[in-house]
């Protein structure tokens, strides 16, 4: 007889394709208390939901946490809707959670998330609509209970923060019977009043106490106000339809202030860094154009009409010096020059051939007398030797003849 065996992949594929095609697994509501709840790093939250029967255990995955509106502790009651499945690997069932709910709140989570779903489909919830908050603001409007913390805790951060900011409230009733219509009214007198920024909340409390800021006409109310709505509702784990609408939402009303007033000491402290900014960058300009007029300086000396006159007669002064230096060359060679001159009229000097015993004669018109033709017997005649004139006659002229 021929037996089928499988492997234990194949198991667990089958019965993982019998819960996938249940479906009732598919869509089960589960109600439990909290067990080993573990929040981890990923954002994935592992628990498990027991009874006196028995346990399961469940996951929801971070990209289902917008289903979760709490935080989520030990031995506490809730009902979690999700699937049931097979994890292959190591063949165990677990349910994985879409939504989770404290148990005993069913009916109002029901209205809640009805609600929600219909607000969020007519884009009441768009980012798109959301008005930024005025980071400056003067006057902010607050709607919430005249007694209670979140008024004191309100103020307080104000106070602290911007000891001029101006604090209107309107005293609403956040609670019970017409609580919704009360603040409904604060929102839209605040809105006319011209406030800059309203902040909408109160402190902690259940689901029923919190429940003014779960109705649609709030909702409607935070939506259509034309100034920038801040909600401050319960605890960071509360979460209501208020919330969603409003521009923006603070996890506490104290946060709700600190989002709203501005801190008047890190404004200062901004403006003191922007000072020694402003100072540096003046200094390095003053030493910039301090450096850029030395400059200009300088510039303005070396073309100055002194300087240039000074050049100019230190150009003169040399040109002189060269104009008198060639000269005195020229000169010099000149009188070398005029030296050999005299040299050569030394020699032809007729004083030199007087001081050798010969005589200059000059006739009676003052003429030389080269030959004896020049003159006649009895005539005057001038003779010149060195230390003076001889007057004499020509007695007798003789010729003679040089072979």
């Amino acid at each position: 007889m021929t037996q089928n065996v499988y492997t234990v992949r194949q198991v667990n594929a089958y019965i993982k394709n019998m819960f996938t095609q249940d479906y009732m697994l598919n869509r089960i509501y589960v109600k439990g208390e909290v067990s080993n709840c573990k929040y981890h790093t990923s954002g994935h939250i592992y628990f498990s939901l027991k009874d006196e029967s028995g346990t399961i255990a469940c996951v929801m995955f971070a990209g289902q946490r917008g289903g979760l509106a709490f935080r989520m502790r030990e031995g506490q009651q809730v009902i979690v809707f999700g699937a049931v499945d097979v994890y292959e690997r190591n063949g165990a069932y677990q349910l994985y959670a879409r939504e989770i709910r404290p148990d005993g709140e069913g009916v109002l989570y029901e209205r809640f998330q009805v609600l929600k779903r219909e607000l969020e489909e007519m884009g009441m919830f768009a980012p798109e609509y959301k008005k930024p908050i005025p980071p400056y603001a003067k006057r902010i409007g607050i709607v919430t209970a005249p007694t209670g913390a979140a008024i004191r805790d309100i103020m307080n951060i104000a106070g602290r923060r911007n000891p001029y900011i101006q604090l209107i409230l309107y005293p609403a009733q956040v609670q019970g019977e017409g609580a919704k219509e009360s603040i409904v009214r604060g929102i839209r007198m605040l809105e006319r009043t011209g406030v800059d920024v309203i902040i909408v909340g109160r402190g902690g409390g259940s689901i029923e106490d919190l429940w003014a800021f779960n109705e649609e006409e709030v909702a409607r109310a935070v939506f259509n106000c034309r100034v920038p709505v801040i909600s401050a509702v319960g605890h960071e784990t509360d979460i209501t339809i208020a919330d969603y609408a409003a521009d923006l939402r603070a996890p506490t009303p104290s946060a709700a202030a600190e989002l709203a007033v501005f801190d008047c000491r890190q404004t200062e402290l901004r403006f003191g860094e922007y000072r020694q900014r402003l100072m540096k960058a003046l200094y390095q300009k003053h030493q910039l154009a301090w450096m850029r007029l030395e400059k200009y300086e300088t510039q303005l000396k070396l073309l100055h009409p002194g300087n240039k006159i000074r050049e100019k007669r230190m150009r003169l002064a040399e040109l002189e010096d060269r104009l008198r230096g060639q000269m005195k060359e020229q000169l010099t060679a000149a009188g070398q020059q005029l030296a050999l001159y005299i040299e050569k009229m030394n020699g032809l000097s007729p004083l030199k051939k007087l001081n050798s015993g010969y005589a200059y004669v000059q006739d009676e018109r003052g003429k030389a007398l080269k030959s004896i033709c020049q003159t006649g017997k009895g005539e005057r005649l001038f003779v010149h030797v060195t230390d003076g004139m001889i007057y004499a006659r020509a007695e007798e002229i003789k010729e003679e003849r040089h072979g």
